[in-house]
Formats: C-alpha cells, structure tokens, sequence
C-alpha cells in the first residue's frame, strides 16, 4: 500500500514529506493507522545530526487503530486503539520478566528502524529501505509494527494524548516516581520543562515533593510549569540554588532531574551542586558529551547519578496507569498540548519547538 510520510535523508536537512511503499504485517506485525504523533526532541537530535541509519521515517510518538494483523498476533486484534511504545517490549527476556521493560532487548533496533527480523516495510520510489524511528514511525500515515510495540488504550481517550504518553508524558512522569523515586515531603528540582520536564514537574508532585523548583530560560515554560506543580520557577540556576539553600537549611535537594533538550556538562555540574547527602540525580535529557565532574564529589556526599531511559517504566503497565490518572483528574494531559500540525507543517512545527513555543506540538494525521 502507498503512505505519505515524513523522512529524513540526510543529517542537517529539513523533514521531507514524500510518498511511500508499505509492505504488509508479517508473523507478529501490525498495520497502524496513525492518527496522533508527538514532535519530540528526540527526533529533532536525528535530524540535526543524522546519528541513525538513514533515510528514516520519523516519529516515535505516536496513536492510532489496527488495520490489520499479520500471523500469530496476540497482543492486539483489528480495531483496537493503540499507543506506540517507543521502546518495544517483548515480555519475555531477562530485562521484561525482572520489571525493566524499558531495557527490553527488542529496543536493540531503534536506531536502525528495523523490525524483529532485521528488514524493513517502508520503501522509496527507488527501492531502497527505510527504517521507522524507534521501530515506529508515526510521521507516517500508517505504519507496520511489531505487536510487542503496542499498548491498547480505551476509548475515550483522545490519539492526540496517547500519542504523548507513548513517550514524553511517562519518560518525564518515571523519571520522578520511578527513576528519581521521589518521596512524600522530597525536595526536588527539574531542569528543563518541555514535554518531559513538565511531567517530571507534576510527577514529583503526585509522588508528594514538597519543593518542586524547576529551571529553564524560556519564560514561557516557567509559567506553565506552576499550572503542572512546580512551587518554585527560576531562569537562573544560581538564583534558585539560593533559595534552595533557604528552602531546604542548607540541606539541598533530595532529587534533582535533568531533562533539558540539549544535556551538557554545564546542566550536569550545577545539578549535582544543588544535590543533598545521598541525594539522587536522575539523568533523561540526551546529549552528545564525554560527562565530566571534580573527583569524589559523588562519594564524598553518598550522591547516585542514575540514568533513565523512559524514565525507568513498564510501558505495559505504566502507559495505562498514567492515562488512568489522567482520567481520575489527578494528573494533566490535554493541557500539554500546545498547538496542533498537519504532516505538511511538520518543519514549522519542529521550529516552534525550537524557539520554545510549545510544551508539545501534536502532528494530527489526514485520512
């Protein structure tokens, strides 16, 4: 069948909108008709730096309905409404099986695109192959995944918002509750409040800090951030270790999360001088860097540095668990939503995200 879909050929360029061939779901696939896919930051760090084998269709965010399903599907049947988890998870390895699906083994393909066999269901005019971002794809019209890539969601709720838990709502909202394990009366302080810092903001909150600071430059976003839980906003880190220390009597932050877009070794520094004795500090954000800190500063204060890939979750559990808290009113979700784009207005929406204007840009597809 023919797709029109978003894909990127090279490192540097722009999203090009093109029209694609899409082989049918083999053993254990799915076809998906996109409705929902996130702008994410991830898939703006592939465009600016083309680190994934390429062409690739983009989109790891995504929502949709199954078309259709290939031989011995199990998971998921025809008609039901999905969210794609970015990381796929097969249920069954050492990682699935001990509580650690975001370390499943089937995410080993993510930056190929490939599907469980190592081949590929997206193709160009000219034959050649094209992977799905995260063995996703959701810039694209419809897509062919591995079942182990789907999490059903009910009825009522909305593509657009599935399509942000697929990914940054639950990276952001684990990498408090799972990650950071934030506790009832914790200090906590998030750098960086886009699509995922604002869900480690209102994560930290639900999971019962009592100080939940949260620094970014974009005014913006701060202002924001106090409608998801923050108790403090501050552009400057300086400034708000100042309060902190007043916050806190001298005792700093229990947990300090960085889930900045671009994670440098500045962003990592001044987290762990705003980290408490045994304090945690939770690492989300990507970035490019060889991390550098003083010697002993991590031993000396009995601090953790813990990384997050998706913030520490079980897709299978935790994507309904948050849609189900969203339900219930106990966390927000549809106030994400900063603007809406078509596929052809992907490039714009990518710059807004660029020039901080959204929390998260939601791609509606056209059927």
């Amino acid at each position: 069948m023919k797709t029109r879909a978003a894909v990127l050929r090279k490192g540097g360029e722009q999203w090009q909108i093109t029209e694609l061939d899409l082989d049918e779901p083999k053993a254990n696939e799915v076809l998906v008709r996109m409705e929902a896919a996130g702008l994410c930051h991830s898939d703006e760090h592939i465009r600016r730096t083309g680190k994934a084998r390429l062409p690739l269709v983009g989109g790891h965010e995504g929502a949709g309905v199954i078309e259709a399903a290939g031989p011995g599907v199990t998971r998921v049947k025809v008609g039901d409404r999905v969210a794609c988890s970015y990381i796929p998870v097969c249920g069954t390895c050492r990682y699935c099986s001990t509580g650690k699906q975001n370390l499943c083994d089937a995410g080993k393909n993510a930056a190929i695109g490939c599907l469980v066999d190592e081949t590929f269901r997206f193709h160009d005019s000219n034959g050649e192959d094209l992977g799905g971002m995260c063995v996703v794809g959701s810039f694209s019209q419809y897509a062919v995944l591995s079942e182990w890539s789907c999490v059903k969601i009910e009825d009522y709720v909305p593509f657009e918002i599935a399509a942000l838990v697929s990914c940054g709502v639950t990276t952001g909202f684990c990498s408090a509750t799972i990650a950071g394990d934030v506790q009832a009366g914790d200090t906590v302080v998030i750098f960086g409040t886009g699509g995922v810092g604002m869900n480690a903001v209102q994560g930290a909150r639900y999971a019962g800090g009592k100080n939940v600071i949260a620094i970014d430059p974009v005014e913006y976003k701060l202002e924001r951030a106090k409608e998801f839980g923050a108790t403090h906003t501050f552009a400057d880190p300086v400034k708000a270790k100042e309060v902190l220390i007043d916050l806190t009597r001298g005792q700093l932050a229990d947990k300090v999360i960085c889930t900045v877009g671009d994670m440098n070794n500045d962003v990592v520094k001044a987290a762990v001088d705003m980290t408490g004795k045994a304090g945690t500090i939770v690492i989300t954000g990507v970035g490019y860097y060889d991390m550098v800190l003083p010697g002993g500063i991590l031993i000396g204060y009995h601090r953790r540095m813990q990384g997050a890939l998706f913030g520490g979750a079980n897709p299978l559990y935790d994507i309904p668990k948050i849609l189900g808290l969203w339900h219930a009113g106990d966390v927000k979700l549809s106030e994400l939503v900063s603007r809406r784009y078509t596929l052809d207005q992907i490039n714009e929406g990518y710059q807004d995200l660029i020039d901080g204007k959204n929390i998260r840009g939601v791609l509606i597809h056209e059927h």
